[in-house]
């Protein structure tokens, strides 16, 4: 999870009021972002900044001043432009969520973000130095978005596939699951068990053993519970002997 915050840089282009700074700087944080880089801001440091940034100040004091660009994205093997304009030139162009996949593949070492000036984004010059351009989708009618809040929706989707990616990985770690064969044996001894307390009647077995198939196919037992279920029958067999 932390490798896929680790090669990310948010950068910010030519930004005119440090309140704007401060809040992505806010938004950066409470999603695991941390690597903040400007581009020309008018006013950087701040105290509005600061102000704004509620918190996040450890953002702010690692902040990477640039006097361009090209500079703020020197070293990154992937830079993806944010846009909400369409561009007379079509390019290629991803959603939030798309973005957040593309850059947590592990061919990419080194990944840009940038976003644009508050009133008119990123020039066409800029956005030749992009592989993507990124869009965020809104009502067609208002399509403004604050800066920071399009900092955090994109910030936002990268720390939702951070945290599914490590309980993926948390989950493969954990117990793994029981294997067909072994579910039969279980299937078998829980019949017996039954059978033993008078709870299932062989002769009219109706659907109980079907319901219970069902219940714990559905319930993907992990192998170190498949062994606590047959512990359990174990000790009531050898209790009602």
């Amino acid at each position: 999870m932390k490798n896929i915050f680790d090669k990310i840089r948010i950068v910010l282009v030519s930004t005119t009021h440090p309140g704007n700074i401060g809040a992505a700087a806010r938004a950066m944080k409470t999603m695991s972002q941390e690597n903040l880089y400007l581009v020309e801001p008018k006013i950087f440091p701040s105290a509005e900044a600061t102000s704004r940034a509620t918190g996040a100040d450890d953002v702010l004091a690692a902040t990477t001043v640039c006097s361009s660009l090209k500079e703020a994205i020197a070293g990154c093997d992937l830079v993806i432009g944010t846009s909400a304009r369409t561009r007379s030139i079509p390019w290629p162009m991803v959603l939030p969520r798309e973005c957040a996949q593309t850059v947590s593949e592990d061919k990419y070492s080194s990944v840009a973000i940038v976003f644009g000036r508050e009133n008119s984004g990123l020039s066409n010059d800029e956005l030749e130095l992009c592989n993507l351009v990124l869009q965020i989708p809104t009502n067609t009618e208002y399509s403004s978005l604050n800066l920071a809040s399009a900092v955090q929706i994109i910030c936002y989707e990268i720390y939702l596939l951070g945290i599914y990616e490590s309980r993926v990985e948390s989950a493969e770690t954990d117990s793994p699951l029981v294997h067909q064969d072994k579910m039969e044996m279980f299937y078998q001894h829980l019949e017996e068990c039954m059978v033993d307390i008078g709870f299932h009647d062989v002769d009219n077995p109706r659907l109980l053993m079907h319901r219970m198939r069902r219940l714990f196919n559905r319930a993907q037992l992990e192998e170190s519970e498949c062994n606590i279920l047959r512990g359990i029958l174990a000790k009531v067999q050898g209790k009602i002997k």
